[in-house]
């Protein structure tokens, strides 16, 4: 296969959800329809094997890290699905964000019961920063949920997005009977089977076929009135502003009983982007530029305990991959590489010999690797887009072994390299404070320092709002404000100066008596700057 149809050959995507909306049964779904996986559960219970049994192993299988399904490719209509899973706890959503860096569309699953909740919200607004495209999946629509008009409307109000239904659902809750396909013109009708493909499909092009009242009764003039409304009501999808992020087209479905999800897949391969171009401080990088590129959104430590292994996930950009050659470590300025890289395939991983833009591979990491690495086939430039979030709870790391300090010092540092979560050093004393977006965090990093790099402490709670970078073009007022705010003022790894604020109202008081310093509340500044 020549390049281009290899490029052309793959599609890119993530699933996200808040918790419990249905994610990992849509995703085993997708796998089903995909012939990965013959029955669903596969998924679940194929997580790499640890043979230690530990707290904080029981953390990451909670939270979905193995590498069997963080990454899943499978074959689809002759398309190569690369399917990226995403934590959906919050405390984990950092994660999630860096994740969305390395997809080109987004499948976006909201429970039918809940609407739209806090992490939907979230969630979307980073796809928004990058206009990533978003299909919306209602799921659960077997049970007792919210009217689909009126979770269209939520979904506009809160999204800040506009929406057109694909497909429509007849009924809901115990009298759920399955969705007509608006895209298609057609009315599937699926027996709910959780573990398998249905065999029997009953396909309508007509709606006005009378065969279609004997099979649902009164609910066939509902459907009836409720399209006709539909297409008066919203335009015809427009292809091009979907693939801007303007429009989500929306699908209806019980992904537990296969309800909805095929006319899902089959859409979404239609609809759905190629690999995209990606934003570099040299401008746009296409991915059918002959040269490889590609930048580390995700690493992994010790997945096995007793090979203390460590993964980096690299996302292709452009050219080819190939397996031992040479490749430039843009910010090592080094040349680098990889004897044994892995491509996932749904249940089992796999050395490879090449990859292309869209996929998504593993590198065994002796170290070298930062979240937003970059790597290319000689030229020097670095993606960006990459950012680290202001975190919302904050701790400061206390030494209880002096005789360890230098460990807890590696240890600390290695673990917030994987981007687990942010240092932030603070004088006088060199007082090493650690920000996370969520509590679960901590339990990580505190057993991990313990476990693995033999250092013990203890995280102690410091009372800040957020952590803000700052910018600024007015030297002395950044002096200034470094001076009379040193008890609230820290620096990243990188010696950028923050502003640990005390609470809302201090950080609106330094934007209004510091005219000339931006606060950041993400670190994507640097990127710009380099650029700049």
């Amino acid at each position: 296969m020549k390049f281009k149809d290899e490029v052309n050959h793959r599609k890119t995507f993530a699933i996200i959800s808040h918790p419990d909306a249905g994610k990992t049964t849509l995703t085993e779904k997708f796998l089903l329809f995909g012939g990965a996986i013959q029955t669903a559960g596969a998924v679940k219970s194929n997580k790499i094997k640890k043979t230690a049994a530990s707290d904080f192993m029981e953390i990451e299988r909670q939270r979905g890290i193995s590498v069997a399904t963080s990454v899943m490719s499978f074959e689809y209509k002759d398309l190569l699905i690369n399917l990226l899973d995403t934590p959906g706890h919050k405390d984990f959503a950092e994660d999630t964000y860096r994740t969305l860096t390395a997809v080109d569309s987004v499948i976006l699953v909201v429970d039918s019961v809940n609407g739209v909740e806090e992490q939907t919200k979230r969630l979307t607004e980073v796809c928004r920063m990058r206009d990533t495209p978003i299909i919306v999946f209602v799921n659960k629509m077997d049970l007792e949920g919210r009217d689909p008009f009126d979770l269209l409307d939520e979904l506009e109000e809160h999204l800040k997005i506009n929406v057109r239904p694909l497909s429509w659902p007849i009924n809901k809750g115990k009298t759920f009977k399955g969705v007509y396909n608006l895209h298609g013109k057609s009315l599937n009708l699926f027996e709910a089977n959780k573990t398998k493909v249905a065999d029997e499909v009953m396909s309508f092009k007509d709606l006005n076929d009378a065969k279609l009242d004997e099979l649902i009764g009164n609910d066939a003039d509902q459907l009836r009135e409720d399209v006709e409304l539909i297409e008066g009501v919203y335009e015809p999808l427009d292809k091009e502003a979907y693939l801007k992020g303007q429009v989500a087209p929306v699908f209806f479905g019980s992904a537990v009983n296969n309800f909805g999800v095929q006319e899902l897949l089959d859409t979404f391969v239609e609809l759905a982007p190629t690999p995209l171009p990606r934003p570099s401080n040299k401008g746009l990088i296409d991915p059918y530029h002959n040269k490889f590129s590609g930048f580390i959104f995700k690493i992994h430590a010790n997945l096995d305990p007793n090979h203390r292994d460590r993964i980096a996930f690299l996302r292709v950009c452009s050219g080819e991959f190939e397996r031992n050659k040479f490749f430039h470590h843009t910010r090592l300025d080094k040349q680098i590489r990889f004897n044994n890289p892995y491509s996932f395939l749904a249940r089992e991983k796999s050395v490879i010999e090449h990859a292309y833009p869209g996929d998504v591979i593993g590198l065994y990491d002796t170290g070298n690797f930062k979240i937003g690495d970059t790597l290319t086939e000689g030229e020097d430039f670095t993606f960006q887009g990459i950012p680290s979030f202001s975190p919302e709870i904050f701790r400061e790391v206390i030494n209880k072994d002096p005789m360890k300090s230098k460990q807890l010092d590696k240890g600390v540092r290695q673990l917030t390299d994987e981007g687990v979560a942010q240092l932030f050093i603070q004088q006088p004393g060199s007082k090493k404070i650690i920000g996370t977006v969520g509590e679960l965090q901590f339990e990580v990093i505190k057993y991990r320092l313990n476990e693995e790099y033999g250092a013990s402490c203890e995280l102690q709670p410091k009372a800040f709002h957020k952590a803000c970078w700052i910018t600024t073009t007015d030297e002395e007022q950044l002096q200034e404000f470094l001076r009379l705010k040193a008890t609230e003022v820290a620096f990243d790894k990188d010696d950028n100066p923050v502003f640990l604020a005390p609470s809302a109202w201090m950080l609106q008081m330094a934007e209004q008596n510091y005219p000339a310093l931006t606060f950041h509340s993400t670190s994507e500044f640097k990127t710009k700057a380099t650029a700049d």
